[in-house]
């Protein structure tokens, strides 16, 4: 992919909005710097931050889709009361953005 000055300003206007948003500290020069930046604007809640993510989709050739919730019926789920539990007792980590509970 090419990085012409179009996309460039646009990352810049999406690395600034997104570090003053969520925190996050995303550098052009990684490998992966679009990447992140379009799943950190699908998580966002401001509009503007969104419409730059679906700019820079378009500007990058890089698939843009917002969030759907997939149900799986074949996973089981866990109750609440499970849950509250693990947490109380703090052995929640996060494995690949999902939390397991050991």
């Amino acid at each position: 992919m090419e990085l012409n000055k179009a996309v460039l300003d646009c990352m810049q206007a999406l690395r600034r909005r997104l570090r003053a948003e969520q925190a996050l500290d995303i550098r052009l020069s990684q490998p992966d710097a679009i990447n992140a930046m379009l799943s950190a604007c699908l998580d966002s809640t401001d509009e503007h931050t969104r419409e730059l993510g679906q700019r820079l989709a378009q500007l990058s050739d890089s698939p843009y889709q917002p969030a759907v919730e997939v149900i799986a019926p074949h996973l089981p789920s866990t109750t609440p009361l499970v849950a509250e539990a693990a947490h109380a007792a703090g052995s929640v980590r996060i494995y690949r953005g999902q939390r397991v509970y050991a």
